[in-house]
This record gives structure tokens, sequence and C-alpha cells, in this order.
């Protein structure tokens, strides 16, 4: 062969290779846009999800600014007095309950742009910001559990949209930030699983961050050290788990510098009633041993209602496509890492933080593992209809997607419901409130609504509640339809020994402290 036959080889090839470069980007070009229109969709849902919302969102943003602010991770109310010992003054440590990670990103948010548009409204972006990876991740995994094209685009819309996650995207919660750290760590953990050191560091990383996004998450560390047992791949997930164990020490040191709480255990796995969460000393052992039926009860409860909450989520991820996909890929460890994972923290859930997981827990555990799922289903029904004809699948498809948005319009109209109503009630309340700081129900969202600092009413009754109203300089109790059992008699009564009821708004009732009270409580324990 001449030298002038081997350039015109060599010209034509890279003419090729320019052609295909141009068509490898078209399907990027294609998600590029695709991730744009859900963005624009997260902007229609940020419309009705104009306010944190529930304790959880009301914490996080409340704390975020204070953090922006450079005040660090600390609170200026009591939500839970597992944060403030022996009524600690305000303000008190942070995050001695739930993980930092999601303060964080909103605080980051808050510093950059918050100037502008407000705390929360510069929270929400940065969750957003989060959020509108979720597509990309999700596309990625399912090319690389091996599905085509169309199916891959269409489980990154499914995954976008949310269905009944739709509200969570737009949350100042820890669902997006889990969502994508969870998918990202199952595409690292596909990679370190064929032996790579550096996948397996960036999987350690991975679960770090996604611990200190979920507590539940260390469990991912398992995963990790299944890798280190394996003969292949033991260097990567040695590697792996040193990392994760790093960022999970680091937290824990600074929860035994602030003087570890004593009751953490109790109120985390201990708790019969849940009220009890809310106690100034919830009850020990002894109480969880003397209530077996209460406490087997319970757990077999929530073994069927937290299965049902996967269910509802996976609702429309179609179950025989996804149980397809993980049968056939079973060989592939990121698979069976997924179904592990996902049985563990169900049943970590469902067995050890029993009553919080029915009222949520479990609900935001799922968010880590909904984009892989979605991924996983997509690669199961491509597969089942691989021998249709184009418009069946564009049909099957379609329809995928179009059920998806129709969820997602319901979830965000229930949140709409579920949400907004109690925080209209709540403003139109403001009025009737005194100066000063508040003893409430709910501490953290009347701290975001009031600006006030907010102290909870502890579930032990009003002898505790007129002791913190004494202690955090209060003259005012706000107790809300929603209340503990033990407040009952004093919701329905004028006046007591305690309280003097002032005003009454749609159910949102306050009461006034009576100057003649005087604070009588049992020790701890």
């Amino acid at each position: 062969m001449t030298l002038t036959e081997r350039r015109q080889i060599t010209h034509g090839m890279r003419r090729v290779y320019a052609f295909d470069r141009r068509r490898d980007r078209r399907p990027l070009l294609w998600l590029a846009v695709l991730t744009l229109l859900l963005v624009g969709v997260r902007a229609a849902s940020m419309i009705v999800v104009a306010q944190p919302g529930y304790t959880d969102a009301y914490y996080f943003a409340s704390v975020a600014g204070r953090l922006a602010r450079g005040e660090g991770l600390s609170a200026d109310f009591v939500w839970n007095f597992l944060e403030a010992p022996r009524f600690a003054s305000l303000a008190i440590p942070s995050h001695r309950f739930w993980m930092p990670l999601p303060t964080i990103v909103q605080a980051a948010g808050i510093a950059v742009i918050g100037g502008p548009l407000g705390d929360f409204r510069a929270a929400q972006l940065a969750i957003v910001a989060v959020a509108a990876a979720i597509p990309v991740v999700t596309y990625a995994a399912a090319r690389v559990l091996g599905a085509g094209l169309v199916a891959a685009l269409a489980a990154a819309a499914v995954a976008g949209l949310g269905g009944a996650l739709a509200p969570a995207w737009v949350s100042l919660d820890a669902f997006g930030v889990a969502a994508l750290l969870g998918t990202l760590f199952f595409l690292a953990f596909a990679s370190a699983a064929r032996g790579s050191v550096g996948a397996g560091a960036l999987a350690g990383l991975l679960v770090g961050l996604l611990y200190l996004t979920r507590a539940e998450a260390a469990l991912f560390g398992l995963a990790l050290l299944w890798l280190a047992g394996r003969r292949r791949t033991a260097r990567a997930g040695t590697v792996g788990a040193a990392i994760a164990l790093a960022i999970g020490l680091g937290w824990l040191v600074r929860g035994i510098s602030l003087g570890f709480p004593s009751d953490l255990f109790a109120r985390a796995v201990l708790l019969v009633r849940y009220e009890d969460f809310f106690a100034l000393h919830p009850p020990g052992l002894g109480a969880f041993l003397a209530a077996p039926l209460d406490v087997l009860g319970a757990r077999a409860g929530a073994l069927v209602s937290n299965a049902m909450t996967a269910l509802v989520l996976m609702l429309l991820v179609p179950v025989v496509p996804l149980l397809l996909a993980a049968r056939g890929r079973w060989h592939r460890l990121e698979v069976r890492a997924f179904v592990g994972l996902l049985l563990t923290v169900y049943l970590a859930q469902s067995l050890l933080f029993t009553l919080h997981s029915v009222r949520g827990s479990f609900f935001h555990s799922i968010a880590a593992f909904f984009p892989f799922a979605v991924a996983l289903a997509a690669v199961g029904t491509d597969e089942l209809f691989r021998r249709s004809p184009l418009g069946m699948r564009r049909l099957v498809w379609g329809t995928a997607v179009a059920a998806f948005g129709v969820i997602s319009v319901f979830s965000i109209a229930q949140w709409d419901v579920d949400f907004n109503t109690p925080y209209r009630a709540r403003l139109a309340a403001l009025p009737l409130l005194p100066k000063g700081p508040l003893i409430v129900t709910d501490a953290a969202a009347w701290r975001w609504i009031s600006g006030r600092p907010a102290v909870l009413a502890p579930a032990d009754g009003p002898s505790a509640a007129a002791c913190a109203a004494e202690i955090y300089l209060s003259s005012t109790l706000v107790l809300e339809p929603a209340h503990f059992s033990r407040y009952d008699e004093l919701y329905a009564s004028e006046r007591t020994d305690l309280f003097t009821r002032r005003a009454d708004h749609e159910g949102i009732r306050v009461y006034s402290v009576r100057e003649d009270q005087r604070c009588i409580i049992a020790g701890q324990p």
C-alpha cells in the first residue's frame, strides 16, 4: 500500500469517526433537552411548594439560614428535647437527630442568592439544582444496565417527574440529595465490582455523603464490606469502606464533642408510643420490654405498611419488568447490592426504627433507590417489548411517561392540601399571638412562620409546657387540632390551673401562661 493510499484511508476513517461522534452526541442532546424540560416542570411545582410545609423541611430551612449567616449548625428553637437536654439555653447545637447535608446544600443556596430571593427560594433553588441531575443519572444507570436509547430516555423522564415523589424534588428536605447520591453510588459500585480502586474510593465517598444525608445510609457500607471480602474486589472495597468510615466517624466525633444524647437510642428504637419521642425523657428499655404485644404488633404493622409504601412509590415502576431485569442481571454485583440494600433498609426501618418508619422515615429512605429502580424497570420493559412493533413500543413508553406525569400532578395537588392548608391557618393565627417566645406543638414550623424563638410543648403534658414557658420566658402556649394526647383536657377547656385560653382561630388555640404557676417536674430517671 502506497503512502497516498494510507493517507486516503486515514482521512476516511477520521470522517467516519467524526460522523460517529456527531451521532453519539445526539442522545446527549436529547437528554439535555429532556432535563431542561423537567427543570421547567420543577419550576411549575415550585408555585405550589412555596413554603417548607412540614417539620423536617422547616427545620432544615431555619438552620440553613443560620448556617449561611455564619452561625454554624445551630437552632434558636427546640423541636425536640433531644437537642435541648435539661432545658438548654437557646441557641442550641442542631442536627443531633437529623443529618446535616440537606441543610448544608440549602445554606449554600442562601449564601449565594439569598439576598435577592430570600432564604426559602434560594434554598429551594439549591435543592432543585441537585434534583435536576436525577434524570441524567437515571439515564446513565439505564444505559449501563443495557437499556436502549428510548428506554433510557423514558426512564430519565419518569424519574425526573417523580410520580409520588414529585413534591419531594422541590422540597427543602433530603429526597433530591439522597436520590442523586444513591444512584451515583450504584453506578460507582458497578465499576468497583470490576476491581476499580478509584471507583471503590468514589463509592465510599458517596456512602459517606449519603450517610450525612440520611442516617440509615450507613447500611450502604455493607455493600463495600462485601466487595472487600471478595478476592478480585478486595482493594476497591477496602478503600471505599475506609473512606465511608472516616466520614461517618467524623460526624460521630462531632456528636461526642457536643455530648452524645443519652436518650438517642430510646427515642429512635425503644418507643412504644410515638408521642414519647417528643417527651422530656422518653421511656427506656423497661417500658419497652413491659409491652411485648404492643411492640410486636407495631413491628408487624410496620412490615406491612412499609411494604405498601414501597409498592405505592414503585406503583408505576412496573414490578414485573423490574424483577425480570433484576433476575436477568443477577450476575451483576450492583444489581445484587441494590436488592440486598433495599431489603436491608426495609427490615431495619420496620423492625428497629419502627414508629419513625411508618411516619415518613421509610418514605424518605426509598428516594435513594428510586432512580435505579426506574432504570431497572426500563431495562426489563425494553426486553419484554423488544420484538413488538415500533408503534407498540412507543405506546408503552409514552403511556409510562404520561402516567407518571398524571401521578406527579396529583401528588403536587395533594401536597397543597396537606401542607399549604395548615400553613395558611397558622399565618392567619399569627395576629392573635402576643410578643415573645412561643411554646408550641411544632416548634420548627412556628419558628419559621413567626420568626420568633419557639419551644416544643413536651408530650409529657401541660405541667411540662408550663416549665418550658417559665424557663424560656414565654407567656404563650399554642395548641393545634393535632396535639399530644395529654393536652386533650386543656384543649377542650377555657382555663386550668396553668393556662387560660385567650383566642381561637380555626382550631388553633392560644393560651396565656398564668403568672402564679410554678414549675414542678420530675427529674431525669
